[in-house]
């Protein structure tokens, strides 16, 4: 399979295969679930493929675990460090407790406090920074160099994206085939992999990403075809705070993925509140972007069976409480 540029892609579905073998035993296979009302809301047979329920909360456990699983035996000894708002953060910490690998890592002061309490609580070193006057990417890479650490990206890594794509793998196994797939967008590495598997395994499923309306760097690089950013941006989808897509994530969603779209924080929350409230289900404001467009009308699922991402669960609850009070005063 070639890239829209004609080189090879930097991930093949192989890699995904390989990637489950390789963590299988250590990941939770996440279950699928449905809801007779959101089936009858928008006409749509939906299947939620709930990383919310994946060891550390969120999918991006399923990356970092491939990916220090591959660590040679002096980068394990070694250790590691990646950048993350948080769920990325939290896996990379659990998987080097598990795997016995030093992780740092540096996390925006800003973040739920709930995430940056567990990161350290799975013993990794967490270092903060100012997202406003900062580069968390350069911190990083001054501190690998200082330290012979080595770098786990949050999602521009062949071994991270074809971990994340494992989701959908054992989706479509669950589901059989489906129309189409809905899946929430931040760097790109959970859309690509998913993607990735689509294409395997059901290939006239069309993919959709969803961002958030305040961070659409992937939206505008979809439509353009040229690598778009977005500075810091300002949206409660804190795990979709990402400056733009990678330089191996872009190829593969503009070969891979059908369509693009965004919802705003407003609607999120609606969407995040309604799972709560008719699925019994926790999901973080990133981890309900796919649901999100499904609910809110953002692409055509009439008739269709259509399977949905839900990537994380992983809300500061004081937060939400307060922000569920703000809504109905609103109301």
């Amino acid at each position: 399979m070639s890239s829209p540029t004609g080189g090879a892609l930097p991930v093949s579905y192989d890699d995904v295969e390989r990637a489950h073998a390789r963590i299988a035993t250590q990941v939770i296979r996440t279950p699928v679930l449905t809801s007779s009302t959101i089936d009858a809301r928008s006409g749509a047979q939906v299947f939620f493929k709930c990383e919310n329920f994946q060891r550390m909360g969120a999918f991006k456990f399923r990356g970092a675990l491939n990916t220090l699983s591959q660590l040679s035996a002096d980068e394990a000894r070694r250790g590691v460090i990646t950048y993350s708002s948080g769920n990325h953060a939290q896996a990379v910490a659990l998987a080097g407790r598990l795997l016995g690998i030093h992780a740092t890592i540096v996390m925006p002061a800003n973040a739920p406090p709930v995430k940056l309490e567990a990161t350290r609580g799975y013993g990794a070193e967490v270092i903060t920074y100012d997202p406003a006057g900062a580069s968390r990417e350069s911190i990083a890479r001054s501190l690998a160099a200082e330290r012979g650490l080595t770098v786990v990206p949050p999602f521009d890594d062949p071994r991270v994206i074809a971990g994340q794509g494992t989701a959908a793998k054992e989706l479509f196994e669950e589901t059989g085939p489906l129309d189409l797939l809905l899946v929430p967008c931040g760097g790109g590495g959970l859309l690509s992999g998913c993607a990735l598997a689509a294409r395997a395994l059901a290939p006239q499923c069309r993919v959709i990403g969803v961002e958030p309306a305040a961070g659409d760097d992937a939206v505008r690089s979809f439509r353009t075809r040229s690598l778009q950013r977005v500075h810091n941006p300002d949206t409660i989808a804190d795990g979709a705070r990402t400056e733009s897509l990678g330089t191996l994530t872009f190829p593969l969603v503009l070969a891979l993925v059908s369509d693009m779209t965004s919802v705003d924080d407003a609607a999120l929350l609606r969407t995040m509140f309604f799972l709560w409230e008719r699925m019994k289900i926790v999901v973080e404001p990133t981890g309900a972007l796919g649901a999100c467009a499904l609910l809110e009308g953002k692409v055509e699922v009439r008739g269709q069976r259509v399977g949905v991402l839900l990537s994380g669960g992983n809300v500061d609850l004081v937060w939400a409480a307060r922000r569920l009070l703000a809504s109905q005063a609103t109301a």
